[in-house]
């Protein structure tokens, strides 16, 4: 744990800086839950002095590019791309398999994923973009932006702040409407439905994870800036990083040049479909789409590598945990091993990692899938998406993160479920490309 007691006294130090743009100086009206007063979270922590980042270990990054290619020319999902950096350094930007089973071109760096819930990130950025201005404070009010929104409870809606909405502590019950998103409901009629919709706790004082909601962020940007919420990322996150193949919506994926469809099981093999536009409305939440060529700049910036665009206090603030989310220990089987706390921040997941602090995400929607996870003592960012619904690649973060700190034993990939021999996995073969190359001349064998 000592990893994780250093890194949080540096953050607070940096967090120091913006706690004037954090704070407002006018009073704030006491919270309370069914009339009684109650204790409220702050909207960031405070706290105090940076760990010095170790040195980096050398990671066999030729074997990770070759359990992918194996992934992907062993039918086990249609195609992937994954990036790894370190140091402020591309050492992998690479696609494996196809974007359609049904016509198949070969995912290279710039072929577009939809990012899903790795989304929410973006949206915490934005918003801190304007905080660091002076537009919004981490305690500005939703009603204030929006007046006429609602919460079921008297008073509640006035209590809500930025912050909560970005980091689930909204008050309301998990994944509120949710389902009616799966059935095409309209995100503004939802939002004012929310008035009807029961909670659990004031604003503020405990997490449940939402999607509708959330997406009350673009809401607040627009009525603080004027301009449409993808328009502010596009120009403050996406331009200066040179995430080129990056958009919003289902029409920005369609545009692209070259973009993965999603897939379903089909019997033995893969079906492909075209994108589900439902939680494409939620932008703030699940928006954006982009390739594993802007995902791997994306890193570098949240890693401390682009203070001219995303200063340091700025990051110190979005990954410091603000809420404990202890139901993530137990989703997975490399969680439930190596996870001994979990945490919510500012669009981003705070986990201890086999006593190692590890910032992370995960996003699922019909047909894709993505993870994303930094290493900050080691310097080092993984991200990895995939157009199926299949499990497979998520096992091969827990293993470069292992291999990074030097953990043994976890062999996530001999899952016999996955149906991938260990001599496959394990065999550590060689990718047939060099390492960190684009692989758009890489071999695809749909299945």
């Amino acid at each position: 744990m000592k990893a994780r007691t250093l890194r949080h006294a540096w953050r607070a130090g940096l967090i120091a800086g913006l706690l004037p743009l954090a704070l407002g100086s006018s009073a704030q009206t006491a919270p309370a839950w069914n009339g009684r007063p109650i204790q409220m979270s702050a909207a960031v922590p405070a706290a105090s002095a940076a760990p010095a980042v170790l040195p980096p270990v050398r990671l066999d990054v030729a074997d990770y590019e070759a359990i992918a290619t194996a992934m992907t020319n062993e039918g086990k999902l249609p195609g992937m791309a994954m990036a790894i950096v370190q140091g402020g350094r591309v050492v992998s930007a690479r696609g494996y398999g196809v974007t359609d089973v049904s016509n198949p071109l070969p995912i290279d760096a710039h072929t577009t994923f939809r990012l899903a819930s790795l989304s929410k990130a973006f949206a915490a950025t934005v918003t801190g973009l304007l905080v660091n201005d002076g537009v919004l404070r981490w305690d500005s009010h939703l009603t204030d932006y929006v007046p006429a929104f609602q919460l079921s409870e008297p008073g509640a809606a006035e209590q809500l702040t930025v912050a909560d909405i970005l980091s689930h502590r909204t008050g309301l019950k998990r994944n509120t409407f949710d389902r009616d998103i799966e059935r095409d409901a309209d995100y503004h009629v939802l939002t004012t439905q929310l008035a009807t919709a029961p909670m659990q706790c004031a604003p503020g004082s405990c997490y449940a994870y939402q999607n509708v909601a959330f997406s009350l962020i673009g809401d607040i940007v627009f009525a603080a800036t004027g301009q449409f919420y993808s328009e502010v990322v596009a120009r403050r996150i996406f331009k200066p990083l040179g995430m080129n193949d990056a958009s919003y919506g289902l029409e920005g994926i369609t545009a692209s040049a070259r973009w993965a469809r999603p897939h379903v099981r089909s019997g033995r093999g893969w079906t492909s479909l075209i994108p589900k536009p439902t939680y494409y409305r939620l932008a703030p939440a699940a928006g954006v789409n982009a390739s594993i060529s802007d995902m791997a700049q994306w890193l570098i910036a949240q890693a401390g590598h682009r203070p001219d665009v995303l200063p340091a206090p700025l990051l110190a603030t979005l990954h410091a945990p603000l809420v404990d989310t202890p139901g993530e220990t137990q989703v997975a089987s490399w969680r439930r091993s190596r996870l001994t706390a979990a945490s919510y921040a500012l669009g981003w997941r705070d986990y201890s990692y086999s006593g190692h602090d590890v910032i992370f995400h995960g996003g699922a929607v019909q047909g894709y899938r993505a993870v994303i996870a930094m290493l900050p003592e080691r310097d080092l960012g993984v991200v990895i998406l995939w157009n199926s619904d299949s499990a497979l690649p998520s096992a091969l973060l827990p293993t470069i993160l292992d291999d990074a700190l030097g953990i043994q034993g976890g062999e996530w990939l001999d899952d016999p479920s996955y149906g991938l021999p260990a001599s496959t996995m394990y065999a550590r073969r060689r990718a047939d490309t060099p390492e960190g190359s684009d692989a758009s001349s890489s071999k695809a064998s749909p299945r």
